[in-house]
Formats: C-alpha cells, structure tokens, sequence
C-alpha cells in the first residue's frame, strides 16, 4: 500500500502509487528524453501511466513506461523534470527532481562523394557524440571526390573536385535531400583542395590545375558561408602543394602536408587568420612529409591524422594558439590515407580511407591516446577529404 507521500489534495493519497525514483534526462534537438525507475508500490491498483513535467510546468509529456521524451524545449536553455505515477486513484506525489538537461542541436558529421570503383554522389552522417554505423542523408549534385569541405552550424559547402572544377556547392545541415549550386571557386582547382572554416567563413587551400602542364596551386580562397556567391581571393601559402589537409579553431587555421610535385610529400604547416586576408605563415612541421591525411580539431587543439603513399596509422597534433612541430597523439585503429576528418566539441572522428574504406575511428580529442572503433561508413569510400561537422574547433 502508498504511504501517505502519494497522491494529490482531492485524491486518494493512500491508494495512489509511491513516486518514481532515479529520474535523470538526456538532452536532444529542442527535446528530452526522461529515464526514471517506476515504484515497487502500485498502490491500491496498477499503474496505468506516467507523466513527466519539466520545472516551470511549461513543457510535459505522458507515457506508460520510461523513459519519456519531452519536447518543445528551447535548445541552450537548462531544464529540471519531476515524474508522477498515475494508477486509478490518481497521481502519487512528484519524484524528486532530475539534474539539468540542456537541449542542443546534435553534433553531426557529414561524409561528402569520395571515391570506391568510381566517384561517389552519396552524403553519410554520423552523431559524433555516440557510436554506430553511419546512415544516408542525402546526395551530391554530381559523383565527386576530393574537393573542399567547410561548414558553419548550419550549412555545409564543398569547392573543387578531382574534375578541376570551378563548383562550389552547398547543403543544409537540418534536412537531407541533394546540393545545390553556391557559386564559383575564383581558380578552376580539383584535385586535393582543402577546406576550413570559422562559424561564418569558408576557407579553400591549394589544389590542381592544368595549365599545360600540372600546376600546384598556392592559393587561399573565400567564402562567406551564410551568402551566395563566389569564391574571393585570400592570399597565398607558403609553398603550391595539392592533396593536403586543413582545420580551424573559431580564429585560426592550419594547412597541413601535401604533395608538392608528382613524388614529393610536404610536412609543412601554414597558418592564416581567417577573419583577415593575407598570405600564410610557416607554422611549423609534421612528424613526417605526408599527403592525403585527414584534419580535425577542438578550440585549442589540431590533429592529423594517416596519410603518406601507401597509408599510415599515425595521429599528430598541435596547440592552434601557438606555433611550432607537431607531437605524436596515438594511432589509428587501421593504417590507411585519403581518410577524411572532423570534429566535434570533445571528439575528433576519421572516416574511410585506403585500406580501412568503410572504417570510422574516433578520438577524445584533449587527451593523447589511440583511437577507438566508432562504427562503419553506410557506403565504402576512399579520397573522402570532403568531411566536416555542424559543431567543429571552428564554431566553438
């Protein structure tokens, strides 16, 4: 039988059930989701559902068991939820308090074409906070491998491709479907174009052209992500390469390797501050001359990850703020190169890549360590440079 705790005034309070334990929640997108332990005393019948309130009594929703989602939150803004076990006699007193629950858009990663037997149109995604395999989201305009890849919170663009393209095309993060066109890149380079960015600037690196003859661009291009438009000029790297990789914090991005000639690899790493113009500065050298390595980074730190010509399982990093050599972090679970790489606000994630073609690693990007298993790529790919997130080192 309930003790006296349960039940509400005008109610039977003795035959009500005892209140729900263990209440906790987990946040989603403008929703979450309650947990809570159902009480071992029923009261004078069985319990017939549950309801779950948050703090203010502004938000609720019904169940018959746990857990139970809450939506019509406000992402960004903290919650505190009490349950009640309903039976015939009415409701017991509320459960004490779960901790806050703050809503918040899910960080995604998107995996843009690549290459597996032919150039690829299909977009991955991924929710970089958990694990598991990756699903369908969408499509590529045109079957593409190699372009640029940057992103704000919301919008996700590419530049380039290994068909010396002069495209630049965008997604919306919130909803699947195909790209459409965002403008022209200001220089037709396809072939291992780099992409970075800060929450509302798209920067493109180096690259391929055909001039007559192979030519390894050292040019920086740009973008305002929100707008339409064509690519503006930024200024140059220290040195033309294609087949590198770039990352960014919210101020500042690094290009990093590449391939200076048809058999030279580069170790060097060049910095600009992408809310300026200019040409970029040496920052300093990766633990070995590589090509096609994958990048990533959190606020304070940058990773590079595999890469060389017949693949590596080495991740190197570096302090963004600062300048200098980059430090071993760890390992990949496979060696391999032509991976792709983003983050998220806590952990890095390497995607496909010789050798490993539909492997996902992740790492927790502040602290050294090897990676672990996140899961498999929903269509095998390699040359998949073309990753980035809703929630990368550059929108933090």
């Amino acid at each position: 039988m309930a003790t006296n705790e349960g039940g509400f005034i005008g109610q039977d309070g003795l035959n009500a059930p005892d209140s729900p334990t263990g209440v906790s929640g987990s946040p989603g997108d403008d929703e979450a989701v309650v947990s809570f332990t159902a009480p071992s005393d029923v009261g004078g019948s069985a319990i017939t559902g549950f309801r779950v309130q948050d703090g203010t009594n502004a938000h609720g929703a019904s169940g018959t068991s746990s857990p139970i989602t809450v939506t019509g939150l406000s992402n960004g803004t903290s919650y505190t939820f009490n349950v009640w076990a309903i039976n015939a006699f009415g409701y017991s007193a509320p459960s004490d308090a779960s901790g806050s629950v703050t809503p918040a858009v899910p960080e995604l990663a998107f995996i843009v074409a690549g290459y597996e037997s032919g150039a690829l149109q299909q977009i991955d995604v991924i929710t970089i906070t958990s694990t598991g395999n990756a699903t369908d989201f969408g499509d590529f305009y045109s079957a593409e491998y190699m372009g640029g890849c940057c992103s704000s919170a919301t919008r996700g663009l590419v530049g380039g491709g290994d068909t010396t393209s002069i495209d630049m095309d965008y997604f919306t993060m919130s909803s699947g479907g195909t790209t459409a066109n965002f403008g022209n890149m200001n220089q037709s380079v396809g072939s291992g174009v780099a992409g970075a960015s800060s929450s509302t600037r798209g920067l493109f690196f180096g690259g391929t052209y055909n001039d007559g003859s192979t030519v390894y661009a050292n040019n920086i291009q740009y973008v305002t992500i929100a707008s339409l438009g064509n690519a503006a000029d930024f200024g140059n790297l220290t040195q033309g390469r294609a087949q590198t990789t770039a990352t960014s914090n919210s101020t500042r991005a690094i290009c990093a390797g590449g391939t200076e000639g048809s058999a030279n690899k580069s170790n060097v790493m060049d910095y600009v501050t992408i809310a300026s113009t200019g040409n970029a500065t040496d920052f300093g050298n990766l633990l070995t001359a590589t090509r096609r390595t994958a990048g990533a980074a959190s606020s304070t730190r940058a990773v590079f990850a595999g890469g060389t010509t017949s693949g590596s399982n080495v991740i190197q990093y570096v302090t963004i703020a600062s300048t200098g050599n980059a430090t071993d972090f760890g390992d990949l679970t496979v060696a391999r190169q032509e991976l792709g790489g983003t983050s998220g606000t806590t952990r890095s994630v390497f995607c496909g890549g010789n050798g490993g073609t539909n492997v996902i690693d992740y790492i927790t990007t502040a602290s050294v360590g090897n990676a672990t298993d996140f899961g498999d790529l929903a269509q095998a790919r390699t040359q998949a440079t073309q990753t980035t997130s809703n929630s990368h080192g550059g929108l933090s």
